[in-house]
């Protein structure tokens, strides 16, 4: 598979460089058949928010994929979910994730928590090596993307894939209106 790249940033195959992705995300990558497919771009690590990264590489906010991590409980039980939607939308967490999580009242997972308990860096948490237990929820928007922006697991890098790959992450659960 071509190595994807972005105008003003150098590609390199994710799978020959985890030195630039956090260790959890370097193992899930090297057990995935697909990560052939996926090139790391190097970033300063003030530019790891997506609208930051956007502005200063001339970037479309739909070629970003965002993680955001939502927890709720029922009957004493947490659930966990990370869900991928494109950074020009929003995760719909007070009606979709909430009904796919059956849970009373969703919301992010507090910060300190979601880096612990993830192994990556705040800014940085991708859906590549998600901990056990956590749902993945893939807005149905998401396999669309051409070129995926997401994060490696540290502010300093970005992950580069077809969108169609996230879909096919382990665990990955395609749902239609996640995100709004």
């Amino acid at each position: 598979m071509d190595l994807i790249s972005l105008p003003g940033l150098t590609s390199l195959p994710a799978l020959d460089h985890p030195e630039l992705v956090a260790p959890r995300v370097a193992a899930a990558l090297a057990s995935w058949a697909a990560a052939d497919g996926v090139a790391v771009v190097e970033i300063p690590p003030e530019l790891a928010d997506t609208a930051a990264m956007s502005a200063a590489y001339d970037l479309p906010l739909s070629a970003g994929v965002n993680c955001v991590v939502v927890a709720g409980r029922r009957e004493g039980e947490e659930r966990v979910a990370a869900c991928l939607v494109r950074a020009d939308t929003r995760a719909d967490v007070n009606h979709t994730v909430k009904r796919l999580l059956d849970v009373r009242k969703p919301s992010f997972l507090p910060m300190g928590r979601a880096v612990t308990e993830s192994e990556m860096e705040y800014g940085g948490i991708t859906p590549v090596g998600l901990p056990d237990g956590w749902r993945l929820l893939v807005d149905a928007r998401v396999p669309d993307v051409e070129t995926a922006i997401i994060g490696s697991g540290v502010r300093r890098s970005k992950l580069l894939l077809p969108g169609a790959l996230l879909a096919q992450l382990p665990g990955a659960e395609v749902v239609e209106g996640l995100a709004g």
